[in-house]
């Protein structure tokens, strides 16, 4: 599992990331400044660093640098609108940053960008005998390949990223969008879950993998 510090002094804002992220599949820790960050990063395994530019014990900058001297990707959340601030965190290494406040779900793009920059992310998932390379964006079934389009590649995708998560037709709706340049609506999202369950359930009229929840809309446990 993907392992996150948040270096970040508000008690809200760090109660906040971490249900978000811990929802979306992540693992975190939290710091409340610059030597505890260091004491953590020193005594435990991360993949990826949030870092505050302004604390109060010490700075986001500091951090960055014990960071990066252990080859960890930083992104820096910033209230700054100060260029200068955020051209002295890049110009450190840091690998991207995120103006306060900010979309929960862009701070997560964000994160699952850089991580698949530095080769830290999560390039293999299992579903059962189904499994994911998200690196390679290939599927197989019992290690025989399976041939998914564009849009049923981001649809499985999606749940994935939100795994044992209730997700809306709604929001599947939202995620996948005009994937591939097809055009999807309330019916052909239908179509496009019964032919991803006909291509990775063993029997998609009891589908183990993508389960209904009715009236509600869909979980992949």
């Amino acid at each position: 599992m993907i392992r996150i510090l948040i270096a970040e002094d508000e008690a809200a804002i760090v109660r906040a990331l971490e249900d978000y992220l811990k929802s979306e599949g992540f693992e975190t820790e939290a710091a409340s400044g610059e030597d505890e960050a260091a004491e953590k990063l020193n005594r435990q395994s991360f993949d990826l660093v949030l870092a505050d530019i302004s604390l109060s014990d010490g700075s986001g900058f500091g951090v960055c640098a014990a960071s990066k001297e252990k080859g960890l990707p930083v992104i820096f959340l910033t209230a700054s609108g100060d260029e200068n601030t955020v051209v002295r965190g890049l110009d450190m290494g840091a690998d991207d940053y995120i103006a306060k406040p900010f979309r929960p779900r862009e701070l997560v793009s964000r994160i699952r960008s850089v991580l698949r920059r530095s080769g830290r992310a999560q390039s293999s998932v299992s579903l059962g005998a189904v499994t994911l390379d998200t690196g390679r964006g290939t599927v197989t079934k019992d290690g025989e390949p399976v041939a998914l389009s564009a849009l049923e590649f981001k649809l499985l995708m999606t749940f994935v990223n939100n795994r044992g998560k209730l997700l809306s037709r709604a929001r599947l709706l939202e995620e996948i969008w005009d994937a591939g340049g097809d055009f999807v609506n309330d019916n052909t999202l239908t179509v496009y879950i019964k032919r991803l369950r006909e291509k990775i359930e063993d029997d998609p009229q009891e589908p183990k993998i993508i389960n209904t929840v009715r009236g509600l809309g869909y979980r992949v446990d």
